[in-house]
């Protein structure tokens, strides 16, 4: 039961001190990072965006097929 309670004690501060090491850790990137970093997203967005626009250029037509003109 001791035991228990123990390890129930210690998994808070393990966790603590875990993050805190992150944390330490952890470093702002440069301003050359920060813009591979920005590119990449705003790829991701385009593409992403772009293949959207096809599925929906796709979909219009086949749903007007199925449904009909009704």
């Amino acid at each position: 039961m001791s035991e228990q309670i123990k390890e129930f004690v210690e998994m808070p501060k393990e966790f603590f001190r875990d993050g805190t090491q992150f944390l330490n850790k952890c470093v702002k990137p440069d301003k050359k990072e920060f813009l591979k970093i920005s590119q990449a997203v705003g790829i991701g967005f385009v593409v992403m965006g772009a293949i959207g626009f096809i599925v929906k250029l796709i979909h219009i037509p086949v749903n007007n097929i199925l449904v009909g003109g009704a």
